[in-house]
């Protein structure tokens, strides 16, 4: 698997299975024995590569209101951004996007589901505005919520398929990003959700 992971993240999904055994040393038989489709061994890396680094406990720090919904946040890019966001997973997620599979779909369900409207829901209780019992979420919240994670994922993107320069500090870029959108997202939800 973590010759396949390599492989498809440097020359993207369309790589042919022959290369692929060519570079690991082995047969394409043997990795139709394992894999009897290509679209069997791209399932896998997915499971791999995108279900297999997020950790449900991360939806638990999202929603651990012993401690300030800002500092949850950045705790939990910062783990994010160094277990998920590596090389490969950029250029996986990327060409995945681009070559039309629904690797990019499935994962953004997942984050929705795990993220998302976790964070929706922790901005609402900070801003003092109603739970999503009594209003449902909206796409312009989901969509909102996107601005942080947007953030950090582009700043791979820029330095993993780009090589382009970005911030030295990772850790200053992160705090920076949720400060900007998290308190503009308090204040919208103030201004849009709670009851005038």
């Amino acid at each position: 698997m973590d010759g396949a992971i390599a492989f498809f993240a440097e020359v993207g999904l369309g790589g042919q299975t022959r290369e692929l055994a060519q570079r690991l040393g082995v047969t394409q038989p043997l990795i139709y024995r394992y894999f009897p489709t290509k679209q069997d061994l791209i399932d896998r890396v997915y499971e791999e590569v995108f279900v297999g680094r997020w950790r449900p406990e991360w939806t638990d720090l999202i929603s651990d209101q012993s401690r300030d919904l800002r500092d949850r946040l950045i705790d939990f890019y910062r783990i994010y951004a160094r277990d998920v966001l590596t090389y490969e997973w950029i250029r996986i997620y990327m060409f995945a996007g681009l070559a039309g599979e629904d690797i990019n779909r499935r994962y953004i369900g997942l984050l929705e589901d795990q993220l998302l409207v976790p964070i929706v829901t922790e901005v609402r209780k900070a801003a003092g505005a109603p739970g999503l019992d009594e209003v449902p979420v909206s796409t312009l919240e989901i969509e909102a919520t996107w601005h942080i994670h947007a953030a950090v994922f582009y700043y791979f993107v820029r330095k993993h398929i780009y090589q382009a320069k970005t911030e030295a500090d990772l850790d200053a870029f992160i705090i920076d990003a949720v400060d900007r959108t998290l308190d503009g997202a308090l204040a919208v939800t103030r201004r849009d959700v709670l009851p005038r």
